[in-house]
């Protein structure tokens, strides 16, 4: 049984790596190659792209809603751990189940306010001012990625239940290297 719990918690990880990845680079590419066609537009043709700002700004809202699970896969994510470096590894283990679980919870809670806004938006009929498209569009990554990220500090949570070591994510091991000095300046 918990061999089955295992590679579950591992496929849903891989699909939500896949999702993640696969929407930041394609939000960093669109967004580059929306800027470089723009520029060669204005400077080449005196013509620039009338939606190039609108959709570099929903490629934005992309990039940092889905980059919010993307970097606490990587156990990238800021942290303010003065305190925390100071505790036993007993202590840091439980304060990090604390930390996981609340992070999860609270982001599942944004996540649904922000559904609920999504839906009021769909429900007043917006459209963005210069592609015309419906503004609920541009801001569904929104809940989904607070989700996609409560989805990855529960996989960090569960990780650290079934583990002896501290996790900062399912994947990534909580260790200080301190062996480049030139970093911590």
């Amino acid at each position: 049984m918990m061999h089955l719990l295992e590679r579950g918690l591992i496929r849903l990880d891989r699909g939500l790596q896949g999702l993640e990845i696969t929407c930041l680079a394609g939000g960093v590419l669109l967004m580059a190659l929306n800027t470089i066609i723009n520029v060669f537009g204005r400077y080449l043709f005196s013509q620039s792209l009338y939606f190039s700002e609108e959709l570099n700004q929903i490629l934005m809202v992309v990039i940092t809603f889905m980059g919010l699970g993307y970097v606490t896969r990587q156990g990238r994510h800021i942290r303010m751990s003065a305190f925390y470096d100071m505790l036993s590894n007993r202590h840091k283990k439980w304060l990090m189940l604390v930390i996981t679980l609340s992070t999860a919870a609270t982001l599942y809670l944004l996540s649904y306010y922000a559904w609920l806004y999504v839906a009021k938006m769909a429900s007043r009929g917006m459209l963005t001012a210069t592609l015309q498209i419906p503004l609920y569009w541009t801001l569904l990554v929104v809940p989904l990625g607070l989700f996609i990220g409560g989805l990855q500090y529960s996989l960090a949570f569960i990780r650290n239940l079934q583990s002896r070591d501290v996790f900062l994510s399912f994947h990534a091991l909580d260790i200080y290297d301190d062996s480049h000095p030139e970093q911590s300046l």
